[in-house]
């Protein structure tokens, strides 16, 4: 039950850091909703280095991983969203809004987790 609840808080402010950044960046008159792609962008750098700094120091257990990792990054990135405002784009037949939006995300995720892993290194 402590586990659940652990997830259950890092959710919670996950989303509620998630909702602040697209009320603040989010605004479909631009071609790409940055709060979203920074929620996950960043999300994946703080994933990558929860789990590279627990492998480098073993400091962090079970339940910070739940709390900060599952609960946290869970709550703070959104691949379901992503996916809607990618429907949207095609609904629009936006194709200059979507093809950048869905690479940045894709590559600048799976960067930003290897940053993280290599930040982590560094502390």
């Amino acid at each position: 039950m402590k586990q659940a609840l652990l997830v259950f808080l890092g959710g919670g402010l996950g989303s509620v850091a998630r909702y602040w950044l697209g009320l603040k960046l989010n605004n479909f008159e631009n071609a790409i909703p940055f709060g979203t792609l920074l929620a996950n962008v960043l999300g994946s750098l703080i994933i990558g280095f929860i789990f590279g700094y627990t492998a480098k120091t073993g400091l962090l257990n079970e339940n910070h991983s739940l709390l900060l990792a599952t609960g946290f990054c869970g709550g703070f990135t959104t691949f379901s969203t992503f996916a809607y405002e990618n429907h949207l784009y095609l609904k629009s037949g936006d194709y200059f809004g979507f093809i950048p939006y869905l690479a940045l995300t894709f590559v600048l995720g799976i960067a930003a987790v290897f940053a993280g892993l290599y930040l982590a290194k560094w502390v």
